[in-house]
């Protein structure tokens, strides 16, 4: 469920079936977040919110109601820029090294541009969408490489080198970027 306030903005609440008390805390997108048990309605969640204004205000930092449109606008134009672009370029690095893989998840973690799952999964985050093209195909081959090795041992290095002959420059510039949106 989500609360506009006029202060706070969009207001998260999520109902909790263990929950026996409200909880307030901040998303990753900045938005106030509110853990509520699952029996609470709408009407219970805005009192508590105005019963907490006070605390909220002076204990966790939320983001103004202006960015996190802002960042909501951004994080939808780089997820359709990055459906159009990841996966195509994903497959044509497994055709071109003969990697073969179940499925592309895209996702817009804060703190990882990539990752590989036993079960063949390959996650790549929107955030690569603002890199240079290099920086994303180190991206993109760094993670096919762990499909034959779950780890980042010398075996792992030497085939992403093996493919990108510059990933030791591309991994040390993409230091420069945050993949969070």
């Amino acid at each position: 469920m989500i609360i506009k306030d006029s202060e706070f903005g969009e207001v998260l609440v999520r109902k909790n079936a263990l929950s026996s008390g409200v909880r307030f805390s901040v998303s990753t997108s900045g938005r106030l977040q509110m853990s509520v048990p699952a029996y609470t309605s709408a009407f219970l969640a805005k009192r508590f919110l105005a019963q907490n204004r006070d605390v909220i205000r002076e204990k966790l930092p939320i983001k103004d109601p202006a960015s996190q449109r802002a960042r909501d606008a951004k994080k939808k134009i780089l997820m359709k820029k990055a459906r159009e672009y990841l996966p195509y370029r994903l497959e044509y690095y497994a055709k071109l090294y003969g990697y073969s893989y179940e499925k592309v998840r895209l996702s817009h973690a804060g703190t990882r541009w990539g990752s590989c799952s036993s079960t063949r999964t390959i996650s790549l985050n929107i955030g690569l969408m603002q890199v240079p093209e290099q920086l994303r195909d180190y991206v993109i081959l760094h993670e096919l490489a762990h499909l034959n090795h779950m780890d980042h041992s010398s075996a792992f290095w030497a085939e992403v080198g093996s493919h990108d002959p510059r990933y030791k420059a591309h991994r040390n510039k993409l230091k420069n970027f945050s993949p969070g949106v």
